[in-house]
């Protein structure tokens, strides 16, 4: 899911930072991942005043939030904010992204919230909706309707413009989404999506039967250069990022599979490619060339079944079905889950009843 830049910053004749920063537009994971070696010359000075200085654009309270979080480390040890910066330390930081586009429209759309508290809320969003603001999509976003909805939150009030967000899915992707009300919940979450240590289970419907019924997808995720919308699969390391998708086949349908996929990492359109990559395009992708017959005769009834189970499914088949962290202010692990869509298990059903008939 991402890019990497590598800057050095001068900050007089002695100091040099070096700072690496992943770019969430190749991520569905947002955060920025800072490392700074402390000059020799350098004073000592509290941390976050230090950071301060260094990262501009942050705020005292989302970077107070990080320490608290853990997600700011000296030396590969976590401080407190009253530690001072001594020379030659070497701090390395997880924070939520910065948002790209701050001026924002709150608008009163609803939002289905099957939990929530002071820290956190989870979202179950429905097919169709954007998650943040981009190119022809300013208005009707996620981020629009939280925006609204957090009018009255710090996350709000400081000017970001992607209130809480750590993590996203895809436009036409349903389901489960974690949300942080306080910076210091954003810092803790970013954290473990860093680390990799967020449990995300995905339901997919894909062409054919994959011969290894359970397996491990490992490949790198990059740009298409023919087409820069759509990510391929790199395996041999050469381009992109290091992508690790974990799959199962909970049931076949002949020429169909209901498979589980769960995220060891999380790049853009992660699933979406490696089942292409596999052999395997989500049912009703078109953009992986899942809205065409990739498995029996292209004609006939069977034809007109499949045009049918599109028109019931008229996006890609896929649902994030569950997600589980350590909460931010209990430390305790949490899992949340979601019933399918109306449309995904209309088409299912659909699927099973062919199958049915088939064998008749």
């Amino acid at each position: 899911m991402y890019t990497s830049a590598f800057f050095f910053c001068t900050y007089s004749t002695t100091v040099i930072d070096y700072t690496e920063t992943d770019n969430s537009e190749d991520s569905d994971e947002l955060y920025e991942h800072h490392r700074i070696v402390v000059d020799r010359n350098q004073a000592l000075l509290r941390i976050d005043k230090f950071l301060m200085d260094r990262l501009p654009n942050v705020t005292r309270n989302k970077l107070q939030g990080a320490i608290k979080s853990e997600s700011v480390q000296v030396n590969h040890k976590p401080v407190k904010v009253s530690y001072k910066v001594k020379p030659q330390d070497v701090i390395t930081i997880v924070l939520a992204e910065a948002p790209r586009d701050t001026d924002v429209v709150p608008e009163d759309i609803p939002l289905n919230i099957p939990y929530e508290d002071e820290e956190l809320l989870i979202v179950n969003k429905e097919a169709g909706m954007v998650v943040h603001p981009a190119y022809n999509n300013w208005t009707g976003t996620l981020v629009n309707a939280l925006t609204f909805y957090f009018k009255n939150l710090p996350t709000h009030q400081n000017g970001e413009g992607r209130p809480g967000l750590v993590h996203r899915i895809d436009k036409d992707t349903s389901g489960l989404l974690v949300i942080a009300k306080t910076d210091y919940s954003m810092a803790h979450l970013a954290k473990q999506f860093f680390n990799h240590s967020i449990e995300r289970t995905y339901l997919a419907l894909v062409w054919g039967v994959p011969k290894e019924l359970q397996g491990t997808i490992t490949g790198h995720v990059g740009r298409s250069p023919k087409d820069r919308r759509v990510m391929a699969v790199y395996p041999d390391g050469e381009y992109g990022k290091h992508a690790v998708t974990h799959y199962k086949v909970l049931r076949s349908f002949k020429h169909v599979s209901l498979v589980q996929c769960n995220l060891e990492t999380g790049r853009t359109h992660q699933i979406r490619a490696h089942m292409k990559y596999l052999g395997h395009p989500l049912f009703s992708d078109a953009m992986y060339g899942g809205d065409k017959i990739m498995s029996g005769a292209p004609n006939g009834t069977y034809k007109a079944f499949v045009d049918n189970a599109f028109k019931v499914m008229p996006r890609q088949a896929l649902h994030a079905r569950s997600l589980g962290f350590v909460h931010p202010s209990t430390k305790e692990f949490v899992q949340f889950e979601s019933e399918l869509p109306q449309d995904f298990s209309a088409v299912l059903e659909k699927w099973s009843l062919y199958e049915e008939q088939l064998y008749l």
